[in-house]
């Protein structure tokens, strides 16, 4: 694994014909904390997570339970932050600036830009199918 990667420690919970689920904690910056568990605002998350399984991952000998590293190429981290935050914030910009250029209401322009970024989210979500191919997961048996 390069020190590069995004990973996630889990636990298989489930091996299909095509994918392996993997449970992950996900938990928030409160988690080193000494007073998270008398603050109401720390939490722990779990998420499943779908990946392919592949030649490699047959012959690991994966049973349920077993603890894995679920690991993102650090291309792809790259790539989603891209495509959830910078791209979005682009066009927010981009559609304030030509709004206000061409005599809008600042109302309407705050209101026309938000849209603009609710369409580009909209557009997101449809190729949804598409983009899980490209962001791929592998495991590693811990």
């Amino acid at each position: 694994m390069s020190k590069d990667s995004v990973s996630h420690e889990g636990r298989v919970v489930e091996i299909g014909e095509e994918t392996i689920s993997v449970e992950i904690v996900s938990q928030d910056a409160c988690a080193a904390c000494h007073a998270r568990t008398a603050c109401a605002v720390s939490g722990e998350k779990v998420k499943i997570i779908e990946v392919p399984l592949d030649v490699h991952l047959m012959t690991a000998g994966l049973a349920v339970g077993d603890p894995v590293r679920v690991v993102l190429r650090p291309s792809l981290g790259l790539k989603a932050v891209w495509l959830a935050y910078v791209a979005p914030l682009a066009l927010l910009l981009a559609s304030i600036l030509v709004f206000s250029l061409c005599g809008v209401k600042e109302i309407y322009v705050g209101l026309f830009s938000v849209i603009v970024v609710i369409f580009y989210y909209l557009v997101l979500s449809f190729f949804r199918n598409r983009l899980a191919k490209v962001f791929t997961f592998t495991v590693e048996k811990v």
